[in-house]
């Protein structure tokens, strides 16, 4: 959340919902803390379709970009590091493999008005970039252990 976001606990909004909401009139979201529950962040539907607007011009103008302009990709590899710095730590073929995925996903989330995608691709590459960032960490999960622990019993069978 940006410092001009409001925030109010969200017995306020059930208490004072007129005072809550006029809130809203001055700051773009108001972020409702809970104690039983993850926050919220309540706005006005047109401010959220307008972000939602400017998410999806941003995503077409980069795909568009990635596609049709000679040069593009390497330009977007050159620019990631300053927008997501842990880049740095992936080997070159991964910088080159999380780009393509970064614009194809983004495409694809736009085209379903969803970003959850696009949230867990970055998480799953950072993680990436933090295991390469750790020689010792590398090392453990790359090294062949020489050992077949068996089969990995389905998660959703394990209660």
């Amino acid at each position: 959340m940006s410092a001009e976001n409001a925030a109010v606990d969200f017995s306020e909004l059930v208490n004072k919902n007129k005072q809550t909401l006029a809130r809203l009139k001055d700051s773009p979201r108001l972020l409702l803390h809970r104690r039983d529950g993850e926050d919220l962040v309540l706005t006005t539907a047109a401010r959220a379709e307008q972000d939602q607007t400017v998410v999806s011009a941003a995503t077409r103008m980069l795909s568009a970009m990635a596609r049709r302009e000679p040069g593009s990709m390497e330009l977007l590899l050159d620019i990631l590091p300053d927008a997501f710095p842990w880049v740095r730590f992936l080997p070159e073929p991964d910088a080159h493999a999380f780009a393509a995925e970064l614009v194809d996903t983004l495409r694809a989330a736009d085209s379903i008005g969803n970003n959850a995608s696009v949230a867990q691709l970055l998480i799953a590459w950072q993680h990436t970039a933090e295991v390469h960032s750790d020689p010792v960490l590398l090392a453990a999960l790359t090294t062949d252990h020489g050992t077949d622990y068996g089969s990995v019993p389905d998660p959703l069978d394990v209660r």
